[in-house]
């Protein structure tokens, strides 16, 4: 529907409509498949270097690949003098503290009246297969056997089935006597067989075959009474361990630290480690962990980059200038953050993270500083005050920088990441104070100093990175923006029409672009240059002509259309002349999108008749408006143009010509590239009724002179209405007196 509410066909009669959507405007358009495979080429190189920074050592010049058990290759001394905290001696240390605590034992309760009761049970069974006479002796030995919790000698339970009754006898009181003074002392598991082997010393019996059948039935029913408690064994060898400091190693500078034939240990390989002499191999284990953190990280920016309408996002020129600061930064990460001394807290993570904001915005912001804390988290020795001091700095001085608009903004972030670094080292160094007087100035040092470099560095990236990629920065805007820029100096010389033109345009589209959340400061300057290729034949156009002059009156209506519609093309070669950034040419090329210059159209009509004249000899080559920031131009450019050639004398009048214009864009398909939404569109209706009531506003109308305000029906040239005709290629009559001075 119109902004009106009334309804509006899907097509033109002059040409088929864009693709629109149930909401009048451009669906948002997905990430293209080539757009989406060069992102994926990007991708994979993210991945690989992000997995050979966290998981390979690179390799450097003195140091050495060796392992444990190898032979060194020469003798190598140390560099410099050295004292460390050894791993391995302490490891050692407490293994040995620990070797020396003994196992703990308790007494097991009622062991040695259990096993007494338990010689007499047996005893009862013995006695009932002696006096079976009917069983045979194999059967009774057997029956021995399966005994439980017993286990005698076939020699043994023969002799005690062979003894006669008062042997037996003296057995069954000699075997508990001696168990229950043997059970009376410590009987460990570890002393159990020293204990069976002492038994025929408690036995008091001079025949031997009675002696033997005691001693087996006292050996077979003798256990353990005292057993380990291994928690209060591990309690003990705890103890002993935490019991040992930290054990020390040294080395002068120059002292061997391992001679040429000796095995390597693990003490050499650490030593070797302490010097910076080591050179470890590939751990495949690790390599496959950092693989797997770099597919997460890099799935969390590909959700980002292809959602519906960011085909932006995954241009390469926004791919590659993320990549090249990534890269930069994660070499630069590599180098200072696994090193445990102060030079970790120089790594400038705020100078990624504002020009991240500055350069590509907000929300790419804050996934860089998640893949970094991640990355310097996996990097750092003692992450957590790491990640905290980085991530805190780059998150404020991002906020603060915005979007780097003055140099000033670079200076108070500077300051602002020096306070958070300050406040944060302070929150982690005050509950411990490990440090003396000269590491505290060391380090608060390096949080200031890392403020100072974070904002010098930003300052200069957003110049260089600004120019390599081609990207319009505020700075570059605001110089842009000056008029002493030589395009500007011969727009306002050989076009001075054309300039006073550019600058209500640029008034009016600034004010829309801050109402509908679009740049505006990118949008006054793109209108400053949108008509800059008027300057090569500035006198074919009305706002720039002499009063009688007409050129177009000496032309055919073709070569008229092919002079105004050659305007954008001029603009762009001087565009590329003065190397204007890309989105200010894209308000050149897309100003006019594939608009009908319908003036000369007509008048070719009327010369050839209407089956005479081909349509495309009269369009605009496009493209259309791609984003908000050139739609808005279209807009009010069109919207300008047509309401001071109509001069309305109310309100009413300028809404009803910005409702016409708006509507038959709509229908025209010249917003169907761009995201604007009917809620922007009713957005910038308001404004630029207001804007425009306020400029044209009326003036007094004397009886003689009074006439009816024109409201003009709105073309696609962007230029002016189709009645009265476009500024851009009416002949020229009077200026007041005829609608052609518009």
């Amino acid at each position: 529907r119109r902004l009106d509410g009334s309804p509006f066909p899907m097509t033109s009669p002059s040409k088929p409509a864009g693709p629109l959507s149930t909401s009048g405007v451009a669906e948002p358009r997905r990430v293209s498949l080539a757009t989406r495979f060069k992102a994926l080429a990007y991708g994979a190189v993210f991945v690989v270097l992000t997995t050979l920074v966290l998981a390979v050592q690179w390799p450097t010049s003195g140091r050495y690949a060796l392992t444990v058990g190898e032979v060194s290759p020469a003798d190598i001394r140390a560099p410099r003098s050295i004292e460390y905290i050894s791993d391995i001696a302490t490891e050692e240390a407490r293994q040995q503290a620990e070797r020396r605590i003994a196992d703990v034992y308790e007494p097991v309760r009622r062991v040695r009246s259990e096993q007494v009761d338990r010689a007499r049970d047996i005893f009862a069974l013995i006695d009932a297969l002696r006096t079976d006479a009917t069983m045979p002796a194999e059967q009774k030995i057997k029956a021995i056997q399966e005994l439980p919790d017993i286990q005698l000698d076939i020699a043994d339970i023969a002799t005690i089935l062979s003894l006669d009754d008062e042997a037996w006898a003296r057995v069954k009181t000699e075997t508990p006597g001696a168990l229950n003074v043997i059970l009376l002392g410590e009987i460990r598991d570890t002393t159990l067989a020293q204990a069976r082997r002492r038994v025929p010393s408690y036995i008091d019996l001079r025949d031997d075959e009675e002696a033997a059948a005691t001693i087996a039935l006292v050996r077979a029913l003798l256990k353990p009474n005292m057993l380990p408690n291994e928690e209060r064994t591990q309690a003990a060898r705890d103890d002993a361990r935490n019991a040992i400091a930290p054990q020390t190693s040294q080395y002068a500078a120059g002292e061997i630290i391992v001679r040429a034939g000796d095995l390597l240990t693990a003490r050499h390989i650490e030593a070797l480690d302490k010097l910076d002499l080591y050179q470890p191999g590939l751990d495949w284990w690790k390599l496959g962990s950092a693989f797997l953190i770099s597919i997460v990280l890099a799935s969390i920016f590909g959700l980002y980059i292809f959602r519906p309408g960011s085909e932006e996002l995954a241009s390469p020129r926004r791919l590659s200038l993320l990549l090249a600061l990534m890269v930069g930064f994660l070499l630069l990460a590599k180098l200072m953050v696994p090193d445990s001394t102060v030079l970790q807290y120089f790594f400038p993570l705020g100078a990624l993270t504002m020009l991240i904001a500055a350069l590509l915005g907000l929300p790419w912001m804050l996934l860089v500083t998640i893949y970094f804390g991640v990355v310097m988290g996996a990097l750092a020795s003692n992450p957590l005050p790491v990640i905290t001091y980085a991530m805190v700095g780059a998150v404020v001085g991002a906020l603060v920088v915005g979007r780097g608009e003055r140099t000033s903004a670079f200076v108070r972030a500077g300051v602002a990441i020096a306070l958070a670094n300050v406040l944060v080292v302070a929150a982690f160094e005050m509950p411990f104070n490990t440090l003396d007087l000269t590491g505290h100035v060391q380090l608060f040092s390096a949080a200031v100093v890392n403020g100072a470099l974070a904002a010098s560095l930003t300052l200069i990236g957003f110049y260089f990175f600004g120019a390599i990629f081609d990207i319009a920065t505020p700075l570059r805007l605001m110089e842009l923006s000056r008029p002493n820029h030589p395009l500007l100096r011969d727009l306002v010389t050989k076009a001075p029409g054309t300039y006073h033109h550019s600058l209500l345009v640029s008034n009016l589209a600034e004010q829309a672009a801050e109402a509908i959340g679009a740049d505006p400061f990118l949008t006054r300057v793109g209108a400053y240059y949108h008509d800059v290729g008027k300057i090569v034949r500035p006198h074919f156009f009305v706002e720039n002509r002499a009063e009688g002059v007409d050129p177009h009156s000496q032309l055919d209506p073709w070569s008229s259309a092919q002079i105004i519609i050659t305007h954008i093309k001029d603009g762009m070669e001087l565009a590329r002349k003065y190397k204007l950034p890309h989105r200010i040419r894209d308000f050149i090329a897309e100003h006019q999108g594939t608009g009908l210059v319908r003036y000369f159209y007509h008048e070719a009509q009327k010369i050839a008749g209407p089956e005479g004249v081909d349509e495309k000899d009269f369009r605009y080559p496009g493209p259309k408006p791609s984003s908000k920031e050139t739609a808005l131009l279209m807009l009010a450019d069109s919207c300008e143009s047509a309401v001071r050639a109509s001069r309305p004398q109310s309100r009413e009048e300028v809404d009803e010509i910005v409702r016409k214009i708006i509507n038959q864009k709509l229908i025209e398909g010249e917003l169907s590239e761009s995201p604007m939404t009917l809620q922007d569109l009713e957005m910038v209706r308001q404004v630029f009724v207001r804007s425009l009531k306020g400029v044209h506003h009326p003036r007094v109308v004397y009886p003689e002179a009074a006439r009816q305000p024109q409201i003009p029906s709105p073309n696609a040239s962007g230029e002016s209405p189709s009645l009265p005709p476009p500024a851009d290629e009416a002949p020229l009559p009077a200026p007041v007196e005829t609608p052609h001075a518009a």
